[in-house]
């Protein structure tokens, strides 16, 4: 039995070392299809060293360099790795399938050989495709690519831009990479997810090909505008290690650094509109998956009182660009503008959260108050559709407190009795007597006939100073061209401020407002108006650094009103900021 182990364990070293070495000895091309003007590099590998190497004829290829051979011995461990290469480059001469032949070599007294390789040669290229050349080598060998979760989507409705850098195994990069050019996104509602530079290497395939690739940025986007949008390009300077044709001492291959431009291409979304069929007469735009709720945090109160009334939307969708419904309530409740709150985040499947008005209600007499169901819409392009969520309705009951003349008051039994208070219930009181004296004075020679009559000679001075005035004023050409300006300024602003329930009347009537303002200040033309120069300028007249900001904020909120919707509530915040910026630097400007 212990001699059966034995003679076992004795084959099965032998096994192993006669596996060990075995000889390895193939054929390797840089590509399987080219054009004829193109270049191809063929290798001959073997793993161990051997004499009389012969290489194929290489019959319709003529050789434009070769053999270089490079040798690899080392030790690691204790184990040896050898390898041994020979390299031709070949310029083909016909066109077609052309098959390399077979190379042979001996080692310890046995001749080897490798398979036949067929590549395919076709019409000559516009740009030849070096494989030896490091700039060609890394441009087929890095790529950038941005991923559209929806090419289709609706308007208002998320989609999500991934950008990802991938790399083959044959060449490395540095994260120093650089934007070159970087996406406006126009149409679109944009928001980027930072990653924080935490750039994790993933395996992956691009053309059917094993490749790593790196997540670079994701962006939200929820498009504005309907039909064909297109999306920028991003675009990167990366520098990237190639092998280079010098080879080291051990016959391995120098890597070689070059930079290369890459771009992700345009991508263009095709946005569909929102259905007609079925629109309810109360949507707002809203679009995802939403819940609404309205509460309040009581129903029962006195007069002067006041309680909160919430109305609130929570969910997926564009959050941000729609504006929640409006309550309604009787004339008797006095009813402060909402205050707006958001709780928002933005992830790759877009927004989520939820936005809220809180109502100050203050009743001011006694009685009962119903407050109808509100409802909300919402279309939802899961199943596109579109919804609609109603609430209940709710009483206020007011307990204490005066009596309206359209309040109901309860009195006794179930039934309601309603003061009216007549205008004619005091009508006997004369508050205006017009009584007159019995004895009048003449007319003639009282003081009312002196002012009558030496009135028009006293101003007869005033209208010859306010004719010089008029003169000097209308030959004040540069004077009455900045009056003219800041008449227009107060006319549009006193515009943006009739169209606060219209945010885009409002936001073109507040940048016309601005501008002629900005005439009128600084004395300069609508070309010239660029925000670094208004800046400086306002400096120069020693406005204040926070004032003259808060002026570019206004102009920048301008601008974006004209892709993204705005709330009633911004809406009211920007006409405040406006007249309190215009207020302090007619203060402050020298």
């Amino acid at each position: 039995m212990k001699t059966k182990s034995l003679l076992f364990l004795i084959g099965f070293v032998l096994c192993s070392i006669a596996a060990s070495a075995q000889v390895q000895f193939d054929a390797k091309v840089s590509k399987k299809r080219l054009g004829i003007n193109e270049r191809l590099r063929v290798d001959f590998e073997m793993n161990q060293d051997g004499d009389n190497f012969r290489p194929p004829n290489f019959e319709n290829f003529r050789i434009v360099g070769g053999p270089n051979q490079s040798i690899s011995n080392s030790w690691i461990n204790g184990k040896r790795s050898f390898s041994k290469t020979y390299s031709y480059f070949l310029s083909p001469q016909t066109r077609g399938n052309v098959t390399i032949g077979q190379a042979t070599i001996e080692i310890d007294g046995e001749t080897y050989k490798t398979l036949p390789i067929e590549v395919e040669v076709t019409a000559a290229v516009e740009t030849p495709k070096d494989g030896n050349n490091a700039d060609y080598v890394a441009s087929e060998n890095v790529h950038l690519v941005a991923e559209v979760s929806n090419a289709t989507p609706y308007l208002n409705e998320a989609i999500t831009v991934t950008y990802k850098l991938y790399v083959s195994h044959d060449v490395s990069i540095t994260s120093q990479w650089r934007e070159i050019d970087t996406p406006k996104y126009a149409d679109f509602w944009s928001q980027n997810i930072d990653n924080q530079n935490n750039f994790k290497v993933m395996e992956g395939k691009y053309n059917g090909q094993d490749y790593r690739y790196v997540i670079l940025r994701t962006t939200v986007l929820y498009p504005q505008k309907t039909g064909k949008l297109d999306i920028e390009p991003l675009t990167l300077d990366v520098p990237v290690d190639v092998q280079g044709n010098r080879r080291d001492i051990f016959g391995r291959r120098i890597m070689q650094r070059v930079n290369k431009t890459i771009s992700a291409g345009k991508r263009t979304i095709d946005v569909k509109p929102l259905p007609l069929e079925g629109k309810p007469d109360g949507f707002n735009g809203a679009v995802g998956d939403f819940s609404f709720e309205v509460n309040t945090n009581k129903t029962t109160l006195n007069a002067n009182e006041s309680l909160e009334l919430d109305l609130k939307v929570s969910g997926n969708g564009n959050l941000k660009l729609f504006t929640i419904p409006s309550v309604k309530l009787p004339n008797t409740l006095e009813v402060y503008e909402p205050e707006h709150s958001e709780n928002v985040r933005t992830t790759v499947g877009g927004m989520q959260g939820s936005i809220s008005n809180v109502y100050t209600i203050v009743p001011q007499f006694k009685g009962s108050y119903p407050i109808n169901p509100i409802s909300f819409s919402f279309f939802d392009p899961k199943t596109e559709k579109y919804k609609t969520i109603t609430s209940k309705g709710f009483t206020i009951e007011v307990e204490n407190g005066p009596v309206s003349a359209t309040a109901p008051v309860a009195s006794g039994g179930d039934t309601n009795k309603q003061v009216v208070l007549s205008k004619d219930n005091f009508k006997y009181i004369k508050l205006d007597a017009n009584l007159k004296s019995k004895s009048e004075k003449p007319f003639f020679k009282s003081a009312l006939f002196w002012s009558l009559l030496g009135g028009p000679f006293l101003l007869i001075p005033l209208f010859i100073l306010a004719g010089k005035k008029r003169k000097e004023r209308l030959s004040d050409i540069e004077g009455n061209k900045l009056r003219r300006a800041n008449k227009l300024a107060k006319k549009y602003l006193s515009e943006a401020k009739r169209n606060t329930s219209n945010p885009t009347a409002f936001y073109e009537a507040l940048e016309r407002a601005l501008h002629n303002y900005l005439k009128a200040q600084l004395n300069i033309e609508t070309s010239e108006m660029e925000k670094s120069l208004i800046s400086n300028m306002m400096l120069e007249r020693k406005v204040e650094t926070p004032t003259v900001e808060n002026f570019i904020g206004l102009l920048k909120s301008c601008e974006f009103a004209r892709y993204a919707s705005s709330s009633e509530a911004s809406v009211q915040q920007d006409y405040a900021k406006a007249v309190e910026v215009i207020s302090n630097i007619d203060k402050q400007i020298v």
